[in-house]
């Protein structure tokens, strides 16, 4: 088989390990982490252009390196070439191997903020897209001198409430250790984050088995969505999380 796969680049490492020892050939195609802090509307359309330009002829089918992340999927069609995409609210589910595994550890861990390698290392790499983000719009990355300035000094108050709030809700920083890391060095940069923030810190052995299985065309229905040309997805809430209907 030959394969096109569209990742998001927080999983960049990850998938060119993968890939280096596939059982098909897949060429890849990475796009810049993020696409989901511009909003679903925008996220769909980047990923909608990037389906659009496969040609039919030269793949067998689309793999989606991504999650549902936030909607970010729903709408989506494929026109003529089977899109395959794994069951998983966000990349977390990715990291972790199974969207049950994933809903496990959040049911026992809740105020957790998780990092990665890709997390780490491409975090800054976000300059073409940060003007589009939501954050970025509703002033999260602002100071509150910046705040006053843009809004005035009430609007600014409330601003930066809610934001100390959306931070507060974290409790736990956990680093999901892949197993492609060359030292310990993103290790220790994650911990420092959760020192700094006055975090709990733990580490949790990830799972590369989920994105094996994508890039091997290992498409169990449980955890994966096969969607036919002239089909789109669809969000469904449960297990299943996505589905397919018809286009039109």
């Amino acid at each position: 088989m030959r394969l096109k796969l569209i990742s998001c680049e927080i999983v960049f490492r990850e998938m060119c390990h993968l890939l280096a020892e596939a059982e098909h050939r897949v060429d890849v195609e990475f796009l810049p982490k993020g696409l989901h802090d511009i909003g679903a509307s925008s996220m769909r359309k980047r990923l909608q252009q990037a389906i659009d330009g496969v040609e039919a002829p030269e793949y067998d089918a689309i793999l989606l390196g991504y999650g549902l992340c936030g909607m970010g999927l729903a709408g989506l069609v494929t026109r003529h070439i089977p899109l395959v995409v794994p069951r998983a609210h966000d990349c977390i589910t990715l990291f972790l191997g199974s969207k049950q595994r994933y809903a496990d550890y959040f049911a026992d861990h809740s105020g957790v903020y998780f990092r990665t390698t890709g997390w780490l290392e491409r975090a800054e790499n976000m300059n073409q897209l940060q003007q589009f983000s939501i954050q970025s719009k509703s002033g999260m990355g602002m100071s509150y001198p910046e705040l006053v300035e843009k809004y005035g000094q009430e609007n600014a108050d409330y601003l930066w409430e809610q934001i100390g709030d959306f931070v507060r809700n974290y409790r736990q920083l956990t680093f999901i250790e892949m197993g492609v890391e060359q030292n310990g060095r993103f290790e220790q940069q994650a911990r420092a984050e959760a020192g700094e923030r006055d975090w709990k810190f733990e580490k949790l052995r990830g799972d590369l088995g989920l994105l094996r299985r994508l890039v091997n065309a290992q498409w169990d229905p449980e955890d994966f969505l096969v969607v036919k040309p002239g089909e789109k997805i669809v969000v469904r809430y449960d297990d299943s999380i996505i589905a397919a209907e018809p286009a039109s």
